[in-house]
């Protein structure tokens, strides 16, 4: 006999509108509603200076900048969302989708005044946390069972020191090369200029 369970429920609601929400978000995007794309400024924003113009506005038309980002955020969205409508996947959807929200959410901070889509963005990431809540045993054991690849022989305190060591002098070897590259580059553009 099946019995109401309140829980399963309201997590199978969540997932549902956080879906919605983010399908909605997701398709203005890669439909050109959502940012000023390069080549169709408003005019108000194409004859308005850098130094005149918003937050707002500045945030809009550098997003809608490149469509390939816009792509990018835009397909995760979709696919994040998408994997909400599955009990085996919504985990892997709430992992995709969290980053993006919390950007959203930091972006709208910073950026704009828009505060009708900062409470939506909030309200999204709220429930996604809310469905994590829901399934905190799942992620639990899951992340026991991750974890419980440790070898069981402890490393000795001499070992650790020589690969700690060794990663030291490996940053300082890359680090090194990027500012060869970085100078060999940068002098060859110099010579190519004079």
């Amino acid at each position: 006999m099946n019995t109401f369970n309140l829980k399963t429920t309201f997590e199978l609601v969540f997932r549902q509108c956080v879906f919605i929400i983010i399908n909605i978000y997701a398709l203005s995007k890669l439909l050109g509603g959502q940012f000023y794309m390069k080549g169709k400024l408003p005019d108000e924003i194409a004859s308005t200076t850098l130094g005149e113009a918003s937050g707002f506005s500045l945030a809009w038309t550098f997003m809608g900048h490149s469509y390939f980002y816009i792509l990018f955020v835009g397909l995760f969205q979709l696919l994040g969302a998408w994997f909400l409508l599955w009990n085996k996947t919504k985990l892997i959807g709430i992992l995709i989708l969290l980053p993006i929200m919390v950007n959203i959410i930091i972006f709208d901070i910073i950026f704009l005044d828009v505060y009708p889509a900062l409470a939506n963005a909030i309200i999204v990431l709220l429930m996604l946390f809310l469905i994590i809540l829901f399934n905190k045993e799942i992620i639990k054991n899951t992340v026991a069972k991750l974890t419980n690849f440790q070898s069981k022989k402890n490393i000795s305190t001499k070992k650790r020191l020589i690969t700690f060591g060794i990663t030291i002098l490996i940053i300082t070897l890359i680090f090194a090369f990027d500012s060869f590259i970085e100078y060999w580059l940068g002098a060859s553009k110099e010579k190519i200029i004079e």
